[in-house]
């Protein structure tokens, strides 16, 4: 047998086991209730919704002030809205 084909041989049976391992403990921990799953979807709106709003009001203030149009407003618009993806990516690693 190749190195190449251990390489692919163990790369394949880390992969199985880490599935595993993965079902065992989801058979441990139970399933969340829908009550929980429709709390994290909520959640999960608010951390993106917030950020992303936050910019837009925080940019249209600065292009107000300086008169840039909307330079601010689409720069900070799309910082708050990777904040907000990049928390709820985090929340969900989290639950």
């Amino acid at each position: 047998m190749s190195e190449a084909d251990r390489r692919q041989r163990d790369a394949f049976q880390s992969g199985v086991r880490r599935r595993r391992e993965r079902v065992e403990e989801g058979r441990r921990s139970g399933e969340r209730s829908l009550a929980q799953n429709l709390a994290l979807i909520g959640s999960l709106g608010w951390l993106v919704v917030v950020p992303t709003l936050l910019g837009i009001y925080v940019g249209r203030r600065l292009d107000g002030a300086q008169g840039t149009g909307l330079l601010w407003t689409g720069a900070l618009l799309l910082a708050g809205l990777t904040l907000g993806c990049w928390l709820a990516w985090k929340r969900v690693h989290e639950a």
